[in-house]
């Protein structure tokens, strides 16, 4: 059993896998939420909004060994953004070091929305990152924020998360929308499960004395055009009619790397969009 204790900002969908999986090895965990009504069980909760820079009364008394920062913004618009990842983390940052707590380590989870690779490049941890969008701007400064903070921290990002709960596509592949085949649209998929089971690698490698990077991707085997996705889950399900009027769309094409959490030996339970949608549909997921 550890003894270690890890406290989870924004212990929601994949803050709360997190959790449990932390859990499961014998962690204390503490998840921090405006409602802890749906935390998992055995997670103490602490109830705050991060939009108030007063001390959560329930801010736990016993320093956490780690941070991590698993937010997502409720509000979808710059300042939404920027209240959630910046102002937020900033808030969090400042209640830490009031308490005179040093975590070990601060995990920041963010997105690929830093890259703006748009031609289906191969991208890694050391792409270039000109976000062209606020959201990805608004990332990368809530990352620097995080490195430069004076806790040792890494930045993981995290590509298109889908998981139960998380079906968009398949709603779309269900009404029948279509994609266009030329050029290619490359897309990056996690499943929930696995952006939660890299958190908890990354952890327990820091816990064991592994020397971890500044930076990690996280996503699957296989970032995959479009077209092809979409084609094997009508395939799957058995959609045979296409709408005449709708189109599935997205903007970018890039093709993320997760050799780097592979070379430190986390594995995807899901190794592609292929096992991840069959565990959903077969409600396994």
């Amino acid at each position: 059993m550890s003894d270690l204790s890890a406290l989870i900002v924004g212990c929601g969908d994949v803050g709360g896998r997190l959790a449990q999986q932390l859990l499961a090895t014998g962690w204390h965990v503490s998840g921090l939420r405006r409602s802890v009504g749906q935390l998992p069980k055995g997670v103490q909760p602490v109830a705050a909004d991060l939009a108030d820079d007063a001390i959560p009364a329930a801010w736990p008394d016993r320093a956490p060994d780690y941070v991590i920062y698993c937010l997502a913004a409720s509000q979808h618009d710059e300042a939404g953004y920027k209240a959630a990842y910046v102002d937020g983390l900033r808030n969090v940052l400042s209640w830490l070091q009031a308490r005179g707590q040093n975590p070990r380590r601060l995990l920041f989870v963010s997105s690929s929305s830093v890259f703006a690779q748009q031609q289906g490049e191969w991208v890694d941890e050391t792409a270039a990152t000109e976000p062209e969008g606020y959201s990805g701007r608004i990332m990368l400064e809530a990352e620097r924020l995080a490195l430069a903070s004076g806790i040792p921290a890494s930045v993981v990002r995290l590509t298109g998360i889908y998981g139960p709960g998380r079906e968009w596509l398949l709603s779309q592949v269900r009404q029948g929308y279509r994609v266009a085949e030329q050029p290619p649209l490359y897309g990056n998929r996690i499943h929930a499960e696995d952006a939660a089971s890299l958190l908890a690698y990354l952890l327990q490698a820091d816990a064991r004395g592994v020397a971890l990077e500044d930076c990690y991707i996280g996503v699957d085997d296989d970032p995959a055009p479009l077209a092809d996705v979409v084609a094997w889950l009508r395939e799957y399900m058995g959609v045979t009619e296409w709408s005449d009027e709708q189109r599935v769309r997205r903007t970018g094409s890039k093709r993320c790397s997760n050799a780097r959490a592979r070379a430190l030996g986390w594995v995807p339970q899901y190794a592609s969009y292929k096992e991840g949608y069959a565990a959903i549909l077969q409600g396994l997921g």
